[in-house]
Parts: C-alpha cells; structure tokens; sequence
C-alpha cells in the first residue's frame, strides 16, 4: 500500500497492521462510485443523512477527548475539532441535503441505521471504558481514512457529480486537519511512552482499536449502498 499519505508515524504502522481491512475501506465499491460518478444519486443521499447523524456522536466522542485528554494542547485540539465537525462539516450535508430537497428537520429525524449505531457506540465505548489513546485509536481510521480517500479520488477522478464531496476531503484544508490529527497521535504516544512506544504491550491494543473501526468503515460503505 505505498499511496499512503504521509499523516505521521502511528498512522503507516496501524494502516499496515489493518491488513485487508484497510484497502476494503478505502477502495470500496461506494468510494469508486464517488470517484467514476457510477454511484446512484439515491445512495449517496442515504449516506449524507446517515453520516449526519454519524457526526452528531462523532462530535460527542471527540468532546470525550477534551475530558481525556492530559494536557491542554490536546484538550484544545479536541475542542477545535468538535467545532468543525459541528459548525462546518454538518452544515456542508444541510446544504448538500436541501438542495436535493431535504429539508433540515427531516435531516435531523433520519432514523440511524444498525450498522451506523454499530459505529458511533463502538468508538463512543472506547472513550468511555479506555484512555485518550483508545479513543484517538478508534476515531483515527474515520478522519485520516477519508483524507487518504479524498487526495487519492482528487488525483484520481475525473468528470462525476461527487466532485464537491472529492474536493472537500480532497482540499488542502481537511488535509492539513489530518496532518495535524496524525501528529496529535505521534505526539500523545511519545508523551505517554517516550520514542519506542511501538514495542510496548500497549500498542497492540491500539492496533486492534484501530482495525475494529476500520472494519466498520467498511460495513458503513455497504450500509450506504443499501438505501
């Protein structure tokens, strides 16, 4: 997997460590319909309303991170993420929703699906029953997943209707948010652990933490494709 975008250290060992699991996500049959424009305008908008809701608990678990966290760096670059994920990123599905017609409280009533519940409660409970570093584990594939996903459908795609969606994970703004993610999680295991963090009994954890919410990415995919 050598398109791997450079978003630190923890990153490229738990992306590898995934196995399979990784290139399922991110070169799913809904990821290659966004790219070549093949992916039904129905589908796409089943998944806007189910990742709205996906984001209302990934917010939830992202302000779990400020009560987690150490230190004040890290308790503000949590904040500073539930921010964006709450006045920026939903309000792109509000605006992309109602111009399909969707209003915002129907948005906001979508019933959430098994497998997105599934999602949100897995990484929820690594906040809640771990550390700081299981729930970054588990909230790593979705934000650094879709980065990998964007830059490589931004080079990749041509002409489709998905090219907003493309150029915002894509876009050198979400981009950076993952450079700056990937360096939060170098950074919170080194404090924690010094530089040989990657031979402790501890990171395998991680690692699994990390392979768990990628398997769900991908069951979110197929979710996706089954409006």
């Amino acid at each position: 997997m050598s398109d791997a975008p450079n978003y630190g250290r923890a990153f490229a060992l738990l992306r590898e460590a995934a196995g399979e699991a990784w290139p399922a996500y991110t070169r799913h049959a809904f990821v290659e319909g966004l790219k070549n424009g093949s992916l039904p305008r129905e589908a796409f908008l089943h998944y806007l309303r189910q990742d709205y809701v996906f984001l209302i608990h990934f917010s939830r678990a992202w302000a779990l991170a400020i009560v987690k966290a150490e230190t004040l760096p890290e308790m503000q670059a949590a904040a500073e993420t539930v921010r964006v994920l709450l006045l920026e990123e939903m309000q792109l599905h509000v605006h992309a929703c109602a111009e399909a017609g969707i209003p915002e409280a129907d948005l906001a009533a979508t019933p959430e699906r098994p497998e997105n519940m599934a999602y949100t409660r897995y990484v929820l409970e690594a906040g809640y029953s771990g550390d700081y570093l299981d729930l970054l584990a588990a909230l790593a594939p979705c934000v650094l997943g879709y980065g990998e996903i964007g830059a490589r459908l931004l080079s990749e795609a041509g002409e489709t209707p998905y090219r907003d969606w493309i150029e915002t994970y894509g876009g050198k703004d979400y981009q950076d948010a993952c450079i700056a993610a990937g360096g939060l999680l170098d950074g919170a295991l080194e404090r924690r652990f010094g530089a040989d963090w990657a031979a402790l009994p501890r990171w395998q954890g991680l690692v699994k933490r990390f392979a768990d919410a990628t398997r769900l990415e991908v069951g979110f995919w197929e979710m996706g494709l089954k409006p």
